[in-house]
């Protein structure tokens, strides 16, 4: 073969190469520069461990002194079957209150108000809130059922203490972060390129962005109950479940494609 054809021949090859390069290169060449918003979802759950009870007391009487006096009586003893039976727990009253009661109006066309008669009440109510945070879940029902021989079960939070939310609240960024990651690598390839192309420029773990959607924040589980109090020896056992509480988190990343 002559050195014309050769060369011939090795010019047309080169230019077929490069004639494929170029139909195999527009995919990279067209998203070089790219940026592109990553939202990403984190989600753990864990059992409750902790949880804050309510009980209440509350008397009704003519004599406002007479149902105060015995408010503050079954509310001392309350607390203190309270304490014998989980001395480990927290307890906080609150929401001491002496409400009048006033005769009920008849139905029909009211009279006009008299400024210069006063409504006389007929009798008191007064009550007092007891709160209790325990994390002596196994213990709570023997406990509730103890104090509900003198106060009321007005409701229960179950919810997890502050060192286990800390504790999961590092696991939700975690758990946020690899799912920025591992889109990140399913959209570069969706664009036919190599995800150690992909740097991330912004990483927006509050989803501030108008980009971003409205986060699902961490509810705790929450149970409501009441009781009325039995003047009986024995109190059957509440039935509790714990429940568990389930931590949300969403970011934004921006990613830049070199």
């Amino acid at each position: 073969m002559s050195i014309k054809k050769r060369v011939l021949l090795t010019a047309l090859s080169l230019a077929l190469a490069a004639q494929v390069h170029a139909q195999a290169a527009p995919a990279a060449a067209t998203t070089s520069g790219t940026l592109v918003i990553v939202p990403a979802f984190g989600e753990v759950k864990h059992a409750n461990d902790e949880a804050t009870v309510s009980f209440a007391v509350e008397e009704q009487d003519k004599d406002r002194a007479a149902a105060t006096a015995r408010v503050n009586q079954k509310m001392k003893q309350g607390t203190e079957i309270v304490r014998r039976e989980d001395p480990q727990a927290e307890l906080k009253t609150v929401g001491y209150y002496t409400v009048p009661v006033y005769p009920e109006v008849p139905d029909g066309p009211r009279p006009l108000a008299n400024p210069a008669v006063r409504r006389v009440p007929i009798g008191w109510r007064v009550g007092q809130y007891l709160e209790v945070k325990t994390r002596n879940l196994q213990a709570l029902p023997k406990t509730a059922a103890a104090a509900q021989k003198v106060l009321n079960l007005n409701g229960i939070d179950y919810h997890v203490s502050p060192e286990l939310a800390k504790r999961l609240d590092d696991e939700r960024i975690a758990a946020t972060y690899r799912n920025l990651n591992e889109r990140i690598a399913s959209i570069a390839r969706a664009m036919g390129r190599n995800v150690n192309d992909a740097v991330i420029d912004t990483v927006d773990f509050e989803g501030s962005g108008n980009y971003a959607g409205g986060q699902a924040e961490a509810a705790p589980a929450l149970m409501r109950m009441s009781a009325k109090r039995a003047d009986v020896a024995e109190m059957p056992e509440p039935s509790f479940e714990p429940g568990e509480t389930t931590l949300q988190m969403r970011l934004v990343g921006k990613v830049k494609f070199r």
